[in-house]
């Protein structure tokens, strides 16, 4: 199989905007309910280190229902996490049989697309909450719309709990991106308070 989608575009949307968080950045609100940039950044350091095992084929230790500390070095760790993820899931044995992170199990090739819709997602939620711009391949979100709009049906509610609020209704206009947004419970029109 080959290599289904390349995570590097948006892990290095994630790097970039992450090395311009400032300290008094870190209490601030993010379009994440009840979770400030400092519990956003400790969940990217942790899903990049999840995802990146994840792609190996390599257990992970860590615990998804609970977001550890931020880790003082968080900046390094992030940087390397990411790139781990990436190195990862361009081997197309990544993409192949199932994958587990965070205590969940999955075809390999629903697991990429979920690191990818977190990459996506946490990226446009830590752009915002910073005040920072953000970019997304439309190759990137078509990918993660597909994967959003699956769990975004009536009926589907239950399937969303722990991984996206409830669906924001946008324009039918929209752009890709804040159709990707809307699906995955987030106000395309978020800003800090």
């Amino acid at each position: 199989m080959p290599v289904e989608l390349d995570l590097a575009p948006a892990a290095a949307q994630v790097s970039r905007i992450a090395a311009h968080v400032r300290d008094e950045d870190l209490a601030a609100p993010t379009p994440c309910a009840k979770w400030p940039v400092t519990v956003l950044l400790a969940h990217l350091v942790f899903l990049s280190e999840a995802f990146a095992a994840a792609g190996r084929k390599l257990p992970f230790a860590g615990d998804a229902s609970t977001i550890p500390d931020l880790p003082v070095d968080w900046r390094s760790r992030l940087d390397a996490n990411l790139a781990a993820l990436v190195a990862a899931w361009r081997h197309p044995e990544a993409w192949e049989g199932e994958a587990s992170a965070g205590g969940v199990t999955m075809p390999a090739s629903v697991m990429g697309v979920v690191a990818l819709d977190e990459l996506v997602l946490h990226g446009w939620d830590l752009a915002r909450a910073t005040g920072q711009r953000f970019h997304a391949e439309p190759a990137d979100v078509r990918a993660c719309t597909g994967f959003a709009e699956s769990m975004s049906q009536p009926g589907d509610e239950a399937s969303r709990e722990g991984l996206y609020g409830p669906v924001v209704p946008v324009p039918a206009d929209a752009d890709g991106l804040a159709r990707l947004l809307g699906y995955a419970g987030r106000d395309p029109g978020w800003t800090a308070p």
